[in-house]
């Protein structure tokens, strides 16, 4: 089971950590990342955090950050939690549940994600957004299954996973 606080460690030249490098290039890669000022970090097994700037452009009306960003945050911050486990496929998001606790008023957001149960077919992780002042703001819990997309297919997906 992962450690309850996430904590960076020295680089991982295994093959475990040249997937996790891997899965943080596939996050850079992505079309819709470049949208958003953030970075993907895997300090280990089932973990991930992700440093998002929250800027006036992602907010509502009322001026504050929209539902939408907090659903992307929490997302692939437990997605790639769980994918750090699978190292071959993939994984797709097939349900996700959130709250939100506190307006994000702009500043910089950590999500923060943590593998809870499954290795095989279906795998469940969950995530919290921590604001600039420590403040819990929301969280998650997602479901996630394996595809049938190989990771190495993916032009972002530059390393070796190794086995599956």
């Amino acid at each position: 089971m992962p450690p309850d606080v996430l904590e960076v460690g020295a680089p991982d030249s295994s093959g475990a950590g040249m997937h996790w490098r891997a899965l943080e290039g596939l996050y850079a890669s992505a079309p819709i990342n470049g949208l958003f000022r953030s970075r993907l970090d895997i300090p280990g097994e089932g973990l991930s955090r992700i440093t998002f700037d929250v800027e006036p452009d992602c907010f509502h009306a009322a001026g504050a950050a929209h539902g939408t960003i907090y659903f992307k945050m929490l997302d692939d911050a437990a997605f790639y939690a769980a994918n750090t486990l699978v190292t071959d496929r993939f994984l797709l998001t097939t349900s996700f549940n959130l709250l939100l606790s506190k307006p994000i008023k702009g500043g910089t957001v950590v999500a923060e994600g943590r593998w809870v149960s499954g290795r095989r077919r279906v795998l469940v992780a969950e995530a919290r957004l921590v604001d600039a002042e420590g403040d819990e703001v929301g969280r998650g819990t997602g479901t996630f299954m394996r595809s049938r997309i190989a990771l190495s297919s993916l032009p972002g997906y530059s390393g070796s996973g190794g086995p599956g």
